[in-house]
Order: structure tokens, then C-alpha cells, then sequence
């Protein structure tokens, strides 16, 4: 139970994760007064934002809980929200020059961004870089959530060396566009020729003159299909539903090896792929752009949270879990945000309850809002593998007034949904 004040404290931090949102727990973290270990398993920050064009040795479909490659990133994405919304609060994401001036620029922009932010606020000292976390468990499983502890073990990638350490708390900034979700189609394990997800997707020469399906038709999976009609003798996208947009249809009828189809009800050892509406091709190679779950390998929470259709709960206000909080809290879990001030909002609410300056609800309290909270869910009509997808500019102004950040209210405007490929 989280309800007594508490008097300002400085906590031991582990942050998982050198991507927008753990750079800015850290940073916020510091700020509160904490010390604060941000452990990373790449070379550099940026999270998914780093590009890494090998993918050689990945899983194409991504099965394994511990990924090789974290970026989901493509080559040629540009961003699908203006810069103006996609910077921190007091940290705009600026036009500089001799850089990608656009104002839906290259995701290699917003990574100078995230390292220019990195070194601005001199966050670099906090951060092991090239060190993947193994494990992290509860110190003494039982005792009251406010004194819990936690065990964090690590591996330094390079020296192969181990490290167990204890703090007090842990933040969990993994992400969630790494962990492939996949659809269930039969045929698919005996399916001989060539299947990958997206998240191993760079470039489109690697199907030159093959016969494409792309499963999926968000916004990866247009872009990726419009990229591969120039390249592959056929792509052939099939997805749930038929309704595309006007772009995505000027696209397709201009090209005549650009083809529609519904679902895949079936896959052939000898490479037909078949649809629900009976008609079928021979295929070269299935591209699943099927979206992403969340994933947390490393974490054991003696199951008081779990993922279970990729719901991560009990969560309250998608960042803590009841039992657990303030000890353990989760940033960037929400999607269909504006991502960066909305971690920001996290981060120092985090910050905040971790020295005492606010408190969390009751345990029972929590509880009833998170009960609440996915009763209305399901009164919507809202699907539980969506429960974290906000899509609402009012609930961020509520989060940010939890914790005295600035409003949305202010960038409603600038928002808007885009194509992959605006200039």
C-alpha cells in the first residue's frame, strides 16, 4: 500500500534502455536527486532509433526472447509526426543546418536529435553502454512494496563479463517495436520458401525479381509494399481489411504487378499461398508486417505482471504495476501518443514518487482504476491486444497534471495521421 508522505529520499535507479524514454528517466531521475544507472545494450543511444542495417544471424521471425538486433527501423522511413511534436518539452527538435532540414526528416535526424540531447544535458556518464540485462528479480520476495529491492544482473557483450547489483529501483525503457507479432496461419511452420517479419526488413533488393506477399496493411506495410514494386516481379499485400486509402490506391493502380488480396487462410509446402477468397499464387517470400508485442525476457515479477495478449498488467496508468510500485514502474508502454512529452510526463512522475515529493493511490485504489479502466475498454468494443493504444489527447493532459508537466492541449493541432512517405 503506497499512501503515507514521504519524506524526500535519494534511491539507487537501474533505467533499462538508452532510447527516448530512458534517456529522459534519467535525466529526470537525476534531476529529482537520485543516482542513476542507465544500462544499454547497444553502442550508442538512441534505442530504436539506431539504425543497424545487419541483421545477419537474426531469427527472420523473430521466435527467440533474447533479439539480436533491437532497431526495427528501414532504411528509407521518415518520420510520421512533424518535428515540432517530437521533441521534449524544453529541448525542441530544431531545423539545423547542414542536417536533414525537412519537417517529417529521416530517422537518422531524430537520432543526432536523441544524442544532441544526450550530450546537452550530459547524460552520458549514467550510461553502460554494450551491456545486455539478463535478470531482474525482487531482493526479498515478500516484503512490503516500499522497501523492496531489486536484483539486476548484466553482461558487459564485449568482455562477456557478469555483474549482479542491487537497487532500489528499476525503470523499464525497453521499448515496444522490437518483439515480432505474428498471425496464426495455417501451413505457416511447413511453409519451405523464404518468411520474415519486418522488424529484419532494410532494404527491398533482397527480392529483386520475386514474387512478394506482404501480410499487413499499416503504414510499414504499404511503405514496404510501394518500395518493393519497383524492385520484385509481383508484390502481392493481403491484409483484413480491403479498405485502403486513396493514396495506397493511385499507388496500386499504376502498378500492374501491385495486387490486393484479403487474409491467407492457407500456406503449401510448395510455395502456394492461398486466400479466403479462394484464389491463390506460388511465392517466393512472405513479409509479415504484423506489428509488434511487448516483451520483457529478462524480468521476473513472480507474475504479478504479466503480458497476456499484449496487455501488460496490472498496470496503473500504463507505467505501475500495484504491487510492486513505486519500486518498479514501466515508460513508453502507451502507443498512439505523442510519444517524447509523454515520457517526459512519466519520467518525472516517477521521479517525483521515488523521492517522496508525490504518492501513489492506495493498492485497492489502483486496482479499481485499472478494473475501470479496461471495463470501458471492453464496453468500446476495443480488443484487449489494443488496451495500451490511447489515441486521446485529453488522457495525456490528465497524466501531465499529475505531475505538473506542460499540457497537450497545445500540440492537438500540429498532429496529424501521415503517410510513411510524406516528404
Amino acid at each position: 500500500m503506497v499512501s503515507e508522505t514521504l519524506q524526500s529520499q535519494t534511491k539507487n535507479v537501474c533505467v533499462i534502455g538508452a532510447g527516448p524514454s530512458g534517456l529522459v528517466a534519467a535525466r529526470e531521475l537525476r534531476k529529482e536527486g537520485h543516482r542513476v544507472v542507465l544500462l544499454e545494450q547497444n553502442h550508442d543511444v538512441g534505442g530504436q532509433w539506431l539504425y543497424e542495417s545487419n541483421v545477419e544471424g537474426e531469427d527472420p521471425l523473430g521466435k527467440k526472447p533474447f533479439l539480436k538486433v533491437h532497431s526495427s527501423i528501414y532504411e528509407s522511413l521518415r518520420l510520421t509526426s512533424p518535428r515540432e511534436i517530437m521533441g521534449f518539452t524544453d529541448f525542441p527538435f530544431l531545423v539545423k543546418k547542414g542536417r536533414d532540414m525537412k519537417r517529417f526528416p529521416s530517422h537518422t535526424e531524430l537520432l543526432m536529435y536523441l544524442r544532441d540531447f544526450c550530450e546537452h544535458f550530459g547524460l552520458g556518464e549514467m550510461i553502460r553502454f554494450n551491456t545486455r540485462v539478463d535478470y531482474v528479480g525482487m531482493l526479498d520476495y515478500g516484503v512490503c512494496s516500499n522497501d523492496l529491492k531489486w536484483v539486476v544482473r548484466s553482461e558487459d557483450k564485449k568482455s562477456e563479463k557478469t555483474v549482479e547489483e542491487v537497487f532500489d529501483a528499476v525503470v523499464v525503457a525497453t521499448g515496444h517495436y522490437s518483439q515480432p507479432r505474428l498471425p496464426s496461419i495455417q501451413g505457416m511452420d511447413t511453409w519451405k520458401r523464404k518468411q520474415m517479419h519486418s522488424h529484419i526488413y532494410r532494404t527491398p533488393e533482397p527480392f529483386r525479381n520475386e514474387i512478394v506477399v506482404v501480410v499487413g496493411n499499416s503504414l510499414s506495410g504499404q511503405d514496404i509494399s510501394i518500395e518493393l514494386v519497383d524492385v520484385a516481379k509481383e508484390v502481392h499485400m493481403s491484409s483484413r481489411s480491403l479498405n485502403i486509402s486513396e493514396g495506397l490506391s493511385k499507388v496500386i493502380s499504376k502498378h500492374a504487378n501491385f495486387h490486393l488480396h484479403p487474409q491467407i487462410e492457407t500456406l503449401q509446402e510448395d510455395g502456394r499461398v492461398t486466400f479466403v477468397d479462394g484464389s491463390s499464387i506460388l511465392a517466393d517470400s512472405i513479409l509479415y508486417c504484423t506489428g509488434y508485442s511487448y516483451a520483457f525476457p529478462f524480468l521476473d515479477t513472480k507474475e504479478m505482471v504479466v503480458v497476456d495478449d499484449d496487455r501488460v498488467g496490472p498496470l496503473y496508468e500504463h507505467t505501475f504495476p500495484p504491487s510492486l510500485a513505486p519500486s518498479l514502474s514501466f515508460i513508453g508502454i502507451p502507443r498512439k501518443i505523442i510519444g517524447f512529452p509523454f515520457f517526459e510526463s512519466q519520467a518525472i512522475w516517477i521521479a517525483q514518487l521515488l523521492s517522496g515529493k508525490k504518492v501513489l493511490p492506495s493498492w485497492e485504489e489502483m486496482m479499481k482504476s485499472i478494473k475501470e479502466f479496461y471495463q470501458s475498454r471492453e464496453a468500446a468494443g476495443i480488443p484487449k491486444h489494443c488496451t495500451h493504444e490511447i489515441a486521446n489527447f485529453g488522457y495525456c493532459d490528465k497524466y501531465g497534471d499529475k505531475c505538473g508537466v506542460p499540457t497537450y492541449r497545445r500540440m492537438e493541432e500540429t498532429a496529424m495521421p501521415i503517410s510513411l512517405n510524406q516528404p
